[in-house]
């Protein structure tokens, strides 16, 4: 479960694996609509109110221009033919070169509205293009946590499913166990014990079973130890006891008591 704080009450919550994801993809998708919707609207804009600019000022420079042309031709007319002639060739040439300048200009401007609208449009498919590596990513990313997840879970479930075969396999044991097979795993397991530490820790003493028979008695294991010359300084009888869980008659530690004082 991921931990989530709310950014206007600041309390925590919690949301499973989907719904992280989920609330993720909402909040990335709107905020890139948004951002590519208003910068999309911005560059459209500055490209039409750019091109409507440019013709008003070329329309109204050539429009000056051919009203100034216009004014001297209606002027040149009153005077003598040849120097009208003259005049009017000079004047229809430098018309000439206006609107060759008028034509080049709208070129111009044109070649920068067209390069202004392909910088856009490059810009819109890198954004088109990182928010494919980004869904890409994303995706791949949810795919990750999920087989993670995912195997977790099945490690998890057959780590469960061992201990309880486990625990089954060892119940079913201890059931077919008799009374006296209980009794002699304790034992086994006691003597294996002490002697894995005998050779470090009791070299001078010995754990095995009571075969000496007294006043028609004996107990289970005996525990001897002697010193150095060989004299018994420590002697202690064990009555090994085990039983299973569902045996009907329960003993206690002092019901033996009185066999080992014998």
């Amino acid at each position: 479960m991921n931990e989530i704080i709310c950014p206007n009450c600041k309390k925590a919550f919690k949301v499973d694996e989907a719904g992280f994801a989920d609330i993720l993809k909402q909040v990335r998708d709107h905020q890139f609509e948004e951002e590519l919707a208003s910068r999309l609207a911005l560059a459209e804009n500055e490209k039409n109110t750019a091109v409507e600019l440019a013709k008003a000022n070329i329309k109204n420079s050539l429009q000056e221009e051919l009203a100034k042309k216009d004014k001297q031709l209606t002027e040149l007319k009153s005077k003598s033919d040849a120097e009208l002639t003259t005049q009017l060739a000079q004047k229809e040439v430098e018309i000439a070169e206006i609107k060759s300048k008028v034509q080049n200009a709208e070129i111009e401007k044109k070649l920068e509205v067209s390069e202004a609208v392909k910088a856009i449009e490059k810009e819109r498919d890198n954004l088109t293009n990182d928010l494919k590596i980004k869904e890409a990513e994303k995706e791949s990313l949810e795919i990750s946590i999920k087989d993670k997840f995912t195997n977790q879970l099945v490690v998890k479930d057959e780590t469960i499913k061992m201990r309880d075969d486990e625990i089954n396999r060892l119940k079913d044991f201890k059931q077919k166990l008799s009374t006296k097979m209980v009794g002699e795993t304790l034992e086994q397991h006691c003597e294996i014990e002490f002697n894995k530490l005998r050779a470090t820790a009791f070299q001078n003493a010995y754990f095995e079973k009571d075969n000496d028979s007294k006043g028609g008695t004996k107990g289970d294991y005996i525990y001897k130890e002697t010193d150095e010359m060989g004299n018994e300084i420590i002697s202690i009888m064990f009555e090994m006891k085990n039983e299973n869980d569902e045996t009907a008659t329960k003993k206690r530690n002092e019901d033996f008591f009185a066999k080992l004082d014998k």
